[in-house]
């Protein structure tokens, strides 16, 4: 893919998470991919992906910065929403959060295959349970 076509590809993946549109996700992730470095499946992945939605249903993902070296994708990103069930261990109590996310990708026909992604936890949680 080139650098537009995995432009467009990670813009239509963060589209399709803030649309919760999961029943399109095996159109962006193999069936059997790395997570964190370790083996997991696109299911592994929705389910995650799910649960963080419910917890938190205007859970949204801004992209804030992209770099792509041949097949792979670095992104920044500002997640930011309001828990409407336990989340991070905090009861919702209608306060919001917003957090940087830093996400790595190696894209293998058409597809991710191997996704890493890291965000501060503990900052969600203080700024919940503040």
């Amino acid at each position: 893919m080139s650098q537009t076509e995995l432009r467009d590809f990670y813009d239509r993946y963060i589209a399709a998470l803030n649309a919760r549109d999961f029943d399109v996700m095996d159109e962006f992730i193999h069936d059997e991919v790395t997570l964190n470095g370790e083996p997991a499946t696109r299911d592994d992945i929705l389910d995650v992906q799910r649960q963080e939605a419910g917890s938190v249903p205007d859970l949204h993902w801004a992209l804030t910065n992209l770099i792509i070296d041949g097949d792979r994708l670095g992104a920044q990103l500002v997640n930011t929403g309001t828990p409407a069930k336990t989340f991070v261990g905090v009861e919702p109590t209608g306060k919001s959060f917003e957090v940087t996310e830093y996400a790595v990708y190696q894209v293998i026909d058409g597809r991710f295959k191997h996704m890493a992604a890291i965000h501060d936890a503990e900052e969600v949680h203080r700024q919940l349970a503040a």
